[in-house]
C-alpha cells in the first residue's frame, strides 16, 4: 500500500454509535479509497446506541456482513446496481472497511430522470426474494422510529405552534394532519408490516447513492440492511430529498410519481406479478417512520441557526421546505388509512 498522502473526513452521522468515522484517504500515488470505521457496543444508551443483537435495526457489524455477501453483490449488479468493493479489518475494539471510493454523480444532484432509474433498479432488485441470512434487520422501521428521544407535548403546546419560524413557514392544516397521524401511528405500523416483504437497504435516500458515468448506481450506508414492506425504500426516499434540502418541495409530486411508476416497472420487468395498490400502499404508509420529526422541529424552532444534513442553512426556507414535506407524509397516510 502506498503511503498516505492526504485524508478528508466525509459527512456523516455523528450520532449513531456506531460509527466512529468515514473518511476519504488519498494515497502519495493518487489513488483514494473510504476508510470507514466502526465500534463495538460500548453499553452506551440512547436512540443512536449500537447494538451486539443480529436482528437489531443497530447491529454494529451489519455492514460488514454486506460487503463480504458475494451473492448480494451479484444480485444488484444483475439490476444495476452497485455493492462497492471493500477490505475488512476487524478488531478488539471494531472494525474498519477500505471501500472502493466510486466518482460520479451524487444522489444529491440527480435530475428526474436519474431518480427514475434509481427507482427502477430498486424495483428489479427487491423483485426476487433472496436467501435467509441471520444478520439481517427485523422490524426496523417501528423499532426506529418508536425509539426517538421526543418531545410530544408540544403537539398540543400553542406557545409552540405561534413560534414565528412555525407560523409563518408552515402550513396551517399541518397540525390537523400531524396530530391525526400520531392518533393512528400504530395502525400505519401494523399496516406496513402486513404488507408483502422484501430485503430492503432501509436508509434509501440521496445521499447514500452514486451514478457511475458508465450508468450504474452505487448503493452505499448498509446499516439497516433487512426486512421490509415491498416500496418500504421508496417510501422513505421521496419525502427524505425534501427534508434535507436536495429536491423542491414545489417538485415532490413530480418526484413521487416518477420514483413510484418506476419502481413498479422494475418489478414487472424482473417477473413480479403481485398486487401494485399494496406496494403503493407501503410507499404511502412508510411515512409513518417520520412520526417523531415534527414535534422535533417544533422543539428546535427557536434556536439561532439550523442545519440541514450538518450543513447550515436558510432558516426560514429549511422550514417551508420541511413544513411542506411533512404535509404531503401526512396526507400519503391518511390516504392509506382510508
Amino acid at each position: 500500500m502506498s503511503e498516505v498522502g492526504t485524508t478528508t473526513t466525509l459527512r456523516h452521522n455523528p450520532l449513531n454509535a456506531v460509527t466512529a468515522n468515514v473518511e476519504r484517504i488519498t494515497y502519495a500515488d493518487g489513488r483514494t479509497v473510504v476508510r470507514k470505521e466502526l465500534r463495538r457496543p460500548t453499553g452506551s444508551s440512547g436512540p443512536w446506541a449500537a447494538s451486539t443483537d443480529p436482528r437489531h435495526w443497530n447491529y454494529w457489524r451489519r455492514e460488514l456482513e454486506v460487503y463480504r455477501d458475494d451473492e448480494l453483490r451479484a444480485r444488484l449488479a444483475d439490476t444495476g446496481l452497485v455493492l462497492p468493493e471493500a477490505q475488512v479489518d476487524e478488531g478488539p475494539d471494531g472494525a474498519v472497511l477500505l471501500m472502493e471510493d466510486i466518482r460520479g454523480t451524487p444522489g444529491t444532484h440527480f435530475s428526474l430522470a436519474e431518480h427514475a432509474a434509481l427507482a427502477r433498479a430498486c424495483g428489479r432488485w427487491q423483485a426476487r426474494p433472496t436467501g435467509e441470512r441471520p444478520w439481517t434487520s427485523t422490524g426496523f422501521l417501528r423499532d426506529y422510529s418508536t425509539t426517538r428521544d421526543v418531545p410530544w407535548h408540544l403537539m398540543t403546546d400553542d406557545t409552540a405552534w405561534q413560534q414565528p419560524l412555525i407560523r409563518e413557514t408552515w402550513p396551517a392544516r399541518l397540525r390537523e394532519a400531524w396530530t391525526r397521524l400520531l392518533v393512528h401511528r400504530e395502525a400505519l405500523l401494523d399496516l406496513v408490516a402486513a404488507l408483502p416483504r422484501a430485503r430492503c437497504h432501509l436508509d434509501f435516500w440521496v445521499s447514500n447513492v452514486i451514478q457511475r458515468p458508465t450508468g450504474e448506481l452505487a448503493l452505499f450506508d448498509w446499516a439497516f440492511y433487512g426486512d421490509g414492506a415491498l416500496g418500504e425504500d421508496i417510501g422513505n426516499y421521496i419525502p427524505d430529498a425534501v427534508f434535507d434540502l436536495f429536491w423542491p418541495d414545489e417538485r415532490l409530486p413530480e418526484l413521487a410519481d416518477t420514483c413510484i411508476t418506476n419502481y413498479l416497472d422494475g418489478l414487472r420487468e424482473a417477473g413480479w406479478r403481485g398486487n401494485r395498490d399494496q406496494v403503493r400502499l407501503a410507499v404511502m404508509a412508510s411515512g409513518v417512520k417520520y412520526a417523531w420529526l415534527l414535534p422535533h422541529l417544533l422543539g428546535r424552532a427557536s434556536d439561532t441557526t439550523h442545519n440541514a444534513y450538518h450543513r447550515q442553512v436558510d432558516s426560514r426556507h429549511l422550514f417551508h421546505q420541511r413544513g411542506q414535506a411533512l404535509l404531503y407524509v401526512a396526507e400519503r397516510c391518511a390516504e392509506a388509512l382510508s
